[in-house]
């Protein structure tokens, strides 16, 4: 973690306790949904990138914007999401966040890497 910036608009990141979710996990509520065992988590392949999404994020992803991911519009998003591993004991963990992007910097590193993925 020894970036300081937010790979995609530069702002100076903050380190906060997260759920494992890389798209909801900077949420405070989401850990007390981890404590609680409300979601499952899983370790999946999309957008020719890796991420850990729970089972709420992994139904849910399809509705983003494709052009976000550096997609054009209109474009499937989610449709080649495949499960790489489960989870079996998650747990909250430190990561870095961009209060501009709204995001934790696992999840701006898995668009980084989805962005590249379509420029290529």
């Amino acid at each position: 973690m020894s970036e300081s910036h937010c790979p995609l608009c530069y702002s100076e990141l903050e380190v906060r306790e997260v759920a494992p979710c890389y798209d909801c996990g900077d949420d405070p509520a989401e850990l007390v949904e981890l404590a609680e065992g409300q979601h499952t988590y899983d370790e999946v392949e999309v957008l020719g990138a890796r991420a850990v999404l729970c089972n709420f994020c992994q139904a849910d992803f399809s509705s983003y914007d494709p052009t976000y991911f550096g997609r054009p519009l209109g474009a499937p998003v989610g449709r080649d999401m495949q499960l790489v591993r489960r989870i079996s004991e998650p747990r909250a963990s430190v990561d870095k966040f961009c209060p501009q992007c709204r995001r934790r910097l696992a999840f701006l590193r898995f668009v980084q890497a989805a962005r590249a993925s379509a420029a290529a």
